[in-house]
């Protein structure tokens, strides 16, 4: 096995039930340079865009293809981040893409039943060997529509997916079928919780009807070995440089318009998995 923070029955919690949450993986330091940065970053504001939850509600986020060398690509790049989802991938791991989700108080709205796989799929990836970590920059509750997983339906393998708003969304029938089945758990999370959690895991969130914001950023691998055989708005197999885990102290609240490395903004409009499901749906 790779070497990572995680221990040995973490890494099997992740195989057995799709997901793990690892308690205070950043540091109180740590995760309080990614928030001020996060909530006063003007170039992440000015690239994110929303997704329409299928209500009319909306959840704001910003997607980069490349980590960078500001504060995001030194959290996303750290060695004990990097390590830990290579033990799970049982593979060297690369850079997916990175987000942030700002769910801000009283308007974020919710994200469908999905899976990722189910539309990274449409990426020319061949296997669900992917891993997301889900990084709490704010407390993460109920109230704040914090994460909700099926435990274990990664075990189900991919379902079909459809637009439920501009979001892609789990075949219906079969998520309320695997909800008799499967447990559900909410992911309560404190600042600097990180969950770490399978592609195929069936997960949602609800609206943030509360006063207080819930953002997230989610860093997302892919094992080398599950380089896509085509080129989408993700990237294919890039070497990733690690950094050592005191490299996101030393950037401090270093934001992308301090960054000269090239991110890789997503451009909503090529999105080719999103327009490949509206398709299914016109069909």
């Amino acid at each position: 096995m790779k070497k990572g923070k995680l221990s040995p029955k973490q890494v099997a919690a992740y195989h057995r039930d799709g997901f793990i949450i690892a308690r205070k993986f950043f540091d109180r330091e740590e995760i309080n340079l990614l928030r001020g940065a996060a909530h006063a970053d003007r170039v992440l504001d000015e690239h994110s865009f929303s997704r329409d939850d299928g209500t009319g509600a909306k959840v704001r986020l910003s997607l980069w293809n490349h980590p960078g060398d500001g504060i995001y690509g030194m959290f996303a790049r750290c060695h004990k981040l990097v390590d830990s989802v290579e033990q799970v991938l049982d593979d060297e791991a690369y850079h997916y893409h990175s987000k942030m989700i700002m769910k801000d108080a009283k308007v974020g709205g919710a994200w469908a039943w999905h899976q990722d796989y189910g539309y990274w799929y449409q990426n020319g990836v061949l296997t669900p060997n992917l891993c997301s970590v889900s990084i709490a920059v704010d407390a993460a509750t109920k109230e704040n529509g914090c994460l909700q997983v099926l435990k274990g339906t990664h075990q189900m393998g991919r379902i079909d997916h459809v637009l439920s708003g501009d979001q892609a969304g789990a075949d219906m029938e079969r998520v309320r079928e695997a909800m008799k089945r499967y447990e559900l758990v909410y992911c309560v999370m404190q600042p600097g919780d990180a969950l770490f959690f399978h592609s195929n895991l069936l997960h949602a969130s609800a609206r943030n009807d509360s006063d207080k914001p819930r953002w997230s950023m989610i860093c997302c691998y892919n094992a080398k070995a599950n380089n896509p055989y085509k080129e989408a708005h993700h990237p294919c197999y890039t070497p990733l440089k690690k950094v050592a885990d005191a490299m996101i102290k030393k950037a401090g609240a270093r934001r992308f318009a301090e960054d000269q490395s090239n991110v890789a903004w997503l451009q909503v409009k090529k999105d080719q998995s999103a327009r490949t499901l509206k398709k299914k749906v016109a069909a």
